[in-house]
């Protein structure tokens, strides 16, 4: 295996990674639509998702958990691969030029999520 083989590879199984946890796949089809959220927007919509719900109908216990899900966890990640940017301050979060090399990717995970509402979405 030559060198640049191993950083497919390794690059390959970076996106896998980052796309495995639902936070963050729900996190990016949110930002695939207008290429830039808030945070508050984005708690709101992955619980709705997450539980089913409609985004009226979301409580503040289930976002605080979300939220330090996200700021500890899955935000940091994906800024790291420079998927994404994001200032807690504002709570702006917009997608960087990194979300190109894992957008046919998460456009196949779209496909195989449960709820057809993410199915159903116009082509990432």
């Amino acid at each position: 295996m030559t060198y640049s083989d191993r950083a497919t590879a390794s690059r390959m199984e970076a996106a896998c990674d980052l796309l495995s946890k639902t936070e963050r796949r729900y996190l990016l089809y949110q930002l695939a639509d207008d290429r830039r959220t808030t945070l508050d927007d984005l708690l709101t919509q992955i619980v709705a998702w997450k539980r089913g719900e409609t985004v009226d109908t979301v409580d503040g216990d289930t976002r605080r958990q979300l939220y330090v899900s996200l700021v500890h966890n899955h935000l940091p990640r994906l800024a790291d691969y420079d998927i994404i940017e994001y200032d807690l301050r504002s709570g702006d979060i917009v997608l960087s030029e990194g979300f190109e090399d894992i957008k046919p990717l998460l456009e196949q995970f779209k496909q195989t999520e449960e709820i057809p509402e993410l199915r159903k979405q116009p082509t990432l």
